[in-house]
């Protein structure tokens, strides 16, 4: 179908802004801390608190958001979108309160060191420490450390597709889930179909997503590291059940629904929902796009049920 006429209105609004891929880190940064202005008022939390916590390179913040109502609570760590190199809690603030709200759910937000300044493997570092570490103090976030998931978008699914294998590889927690929208995983090269169709003109570009691995991976060399790229993981058995989102209008469609299937393939309970008109970045803009408060909200369903078959 032809991109949505509201994803096409917030696409000529960005007409003439700066691409990523052309401004210095800094600078970008902003850029992108520039949208939050632009997105819905979200909904109210019991309570949000930060909490510093000890890294693997040091001190780590999260932001912990507890819906109303009484716990423990179901936990969702939640790794946001930044091409390994942007965002930050507050971009994402308005996601983590949609989908604690949404679900019913203590969400963890991490703040995850970035590239160019911390490379891989140090983002994944940080989300999996993050991840125990929350498991460990259950009693303190008022969360069942039975019922825990992973959750992220774009490299934030990335972040959490790798967080999931690795737990499975490296002595848990066990996970009850992981929700992937619209996640990197895997390289640029040689790219995939959805690579070539949506270069250029629907936000996310292949050009930025280039500068985003380039600022990354210290070489492309590390990109055949499934802890990198999970597409590329030779096995893929054992993982907890997963949900899936792709984008009709995204360079990433092809390699999200391709990790999909070979989770499914290989047992894992999936489900995997292409949004048909949408782009990559479409969840940001819950209460401005009717689409996106829908997918949100089919995701929050999602969630709910595999948590509650833990429960």
């Amino acid at each position: 179908m032809p991109v949505d006429p509201q994803i096409r209105a917030l696409l000529d609004r960005g007409t003439g802004v700066p691409a990523t891929q052309t401004l210095p880190v800094a600078e970008a940064r902003r850029q992108y801390e520039a949208r939050i202005a632009l997105m819905a008022p979200p909904p109210p939390m019991a309570k949000v608190l930060e909490r510093s916590i000890d890294g693997p390179g040091g001190a780590m913040k999260l932001r912990v958001y507890t819906p109303a109502g009484s716990g423990p609570f179901p936990l969702m760590m939640f790794f946001h979108g930044s091409g390994f190199v942007l965002c930050s809690l507050d971009t994402h603030d308005g996601m983590c309160r949609n989908l604690a709200s949404g679900i019913g759910c203590v969400v963890v937000s991490v703040d995850y060191r970035l590239a160019p300044e911390h490379k891989f493997p140090k983002g994944p570092d940080d989300c999996l420490a993050a991840t125990r570490w929350a498991a460990d103090h259950a009693a303190e976030l008022g969360i069942d450390p039975a019922r825990i998931m992973v959750a992220g978008d774009s490299a934030g699914g990335n972040m959490a597709a790798v967080t999931a294998l690795r737990l499975r590889d490296e002595g848990g927690p066990r996970l009850c889930g992981q929700m992937l929208l619209y996640p990197v995983t895997d390289y640029h090269t040689p790219g995939t179909p959805s690579y070539a169709e949506n270069a250029d003109g629907y936000g996310l570009t292949r050009d930025t997503m280039e500068w985003f691995w380039a600022h990354y991976l210290t070489s492309p060399t590390e990109a055949e590291n499934p802890h990198a790229s999970p597409l590329r993981a030779r096995d893929v058995t054992g993982l907890p059940p997963a949900y899936v989102t792709s984008a009709e209008y995204d360079p990433l469609r092809d390699e999200a629904e391709r990790y999909g299937m070979r989770l499914r393939q290989a047992g894992v309970p999936t489900e995997i929902t292409r949004f048909p008109g949408m782009n990559h970045g479409f969840l940001f803009w819950v209460g401005v796009v009717g689409a996106a408060d829908s997918a949100m909200a089919e995701a929050c369903a999602w969630a709910r049920q595999a948590f509650a078959k833990k429960g």
